[in-house]
């Protein structure tokens, strides 16, 4: 009787407990799969998120950006003894400002005037030489032509008689007195004669002075001028002029030392124009590529702007300042810059400052890479940007997404091209 007794009681008590099971099992699922409004094809429920969205638009992205430079001068001069000699005097000093061709030292050289001295008289012997020379050859052809002349006119009159002779010579052949061969030998005698005057005549007409000698004197004289012109150059040598326009910054000397040629005797900082000289960053240099010119400003006067060409950007990085380097040249003639002042090259301008711009907290980063969801009806794009400069909260965007599109600002958790609820989407500014 007992044991049929406990069957019911054992029955009921299984009973709760698998309804107690099943009661725990229906408010776990309750939870994970959330009840909504939509519905999908299938019947399957499921949630659409909202999202914040603001638009990209063009605002100053802060200050135009600036770099710190070296003024230098554009090129420096060595100044050097084109010729040896004492120092005679001395008559600028360090610091200076110098102008090209001004004379900076005189020389005194005993050797290089006695050595001038020396060619002149050269010259002067030569010149003596070739005077004589001429005197004597024209001498000598005034004799020629005089003997010459006597020579024509005794052959002529000797032509003269031969033809008397001839003409007589011919009347006796005629009347008998005279053979053929009397005849003919008078005619060659005359032809002869003849000849040998014209031959005469033709070597007066042709006879000029000798100039053998004259020639090797007149190179010997070209040779002494010669000479005495590279002295009387190295005798302007001895004056010792700037070869630019710039400021003197070295002259270790004093009056009475003794210079060699080619020995350096200074230094001239060429400053007009002058140089202004930075190393930028590899960004930085892309602010600069395709520009010719840049703004700039010394250091602490930032109301004195100017602008300078740009003369010179590496293409490769610097071993020793691991950056690039830029060089600046800037028009001087008031001499407002000097070497060793510093500047501020401005690498962007105001208008430059304008730009495309989004929160930073829009942007989703995957290892190097930056990516922002942009809406677009009732879904987002996921999309790749190229970021630029950034000023909290604001982020420069070079590529990727366009003035006016609307970028998501909490994008955790989104999908490319998930749907979005559209009249949930809140706009901010």
């Amino acid at each position: 009787m007992r044991r049929k007794r406990l069957k019911p009681l054992r029955r009921k008590a299984r009973l709760i407990c698998m309804l107690a099971v099943s009661f725990t099992l229906i408010a776990g699922c309750s939870d994970a799969i959330p009840i909504s409004s939509n519905k999908t094809g299938a019947g399957v429920e499921q949630t659409v998120k909202s999202v914040k969205v603001i638009k990209a638009v063009k605002q100053k992205i802060g200050d135009p950006v600036e770099h710190a430079g070296d003024v230098q001068s554009s090129v420096q001069f060595d100044v050097v003894a084109k010729a040896g000699g004492d120092i005679e005097s001395i008559l600028k000093a360090r610091g200076d400002m110098v102008q090209e061709g001004e004379v900076l030292v005189r020389l005194n050289s005993t050797e290089a005037k006695f050595q001038r001295d020396k060619a002149n008289l050269a010259v002067e012997t030569a010149q003596a030489a070739i005077g004589k020379a001429k005197e004597r050859a024209r001498k000598d052809l005034e004799n020629q032509k005089r003997n010459l002349d006597l020579s024509i006119q005794k052959l002529e009159q000797s032509l003269v008689d031969m033809t008397k002779s001839y003409n007589k010579t011919k009347n006796d052949y005629e009347v008998g007195l005279a053979n053929k061969a009397q005849v003919y030998q008078a005619e060659v005698q005359l032809r002869n004669a003849k000849f040998d005057l014209e031959q005469l005549k033709q070597k007066k007409n042709m006879i000029v002075a000798p100039d053998d000698s004259i020639s090797e004197l007149e190179t010997q004289l070209k040779d002494a001028q010669i000479s005495l012109l590279q002295f009387e150059q190295s005798m302007t040598y001895l004056e010792v002029k700037a070869p630019v326009s710039g400021i003197l910054t070295e002259l270790p000397l004093e009056a009475g030392m003794t210079m060699q040629a080619g020995a350096k005797l200074g230094v001239i900082q060429k400053v007009d124009p002058i140089k202004i000289k930075a190393f930028l960053s590899g960004d930085e240099t892309k602010y600069v590529a395709n520009k010719t010119e840049l703004s700039y400003y010394i250091a602490g006067e930032p109301a004195q702007k100017g602008k300078g060409k740009v003369s010179f950007l590496s293409k490769v990085i610097d071993p020793d300042a691991k950056a690039y380097e830029l060089n600046l040249e800037v028009a001087n003639k008031d001499m407002l810059l000097k070497p060793g002042m510093k500047a501020a090259i401005q690498l962007t301008d105001e208008q430059e400052q304008i730009v495309v711009t989004i929160p930073t907290y829009s942007i989703v980063k995957e290892g190097d890479d930056s990516f922002v969801f942009v809406l677009a009806g009732d879904r987002v794009e996921k999309r790749k940007v190229q970021l630029g400069r950034v000023n909290e909260p604001l982020q420069e965007v070079l590529s990727g997404v366009k003035e006016g599109e609307q970028v998501v600002t909490n994008p955790n958790d989104l999908k490319d091209k998930e749907k979005v609820d559209p009249s949930a989407v809140e706009e901010q500014k």
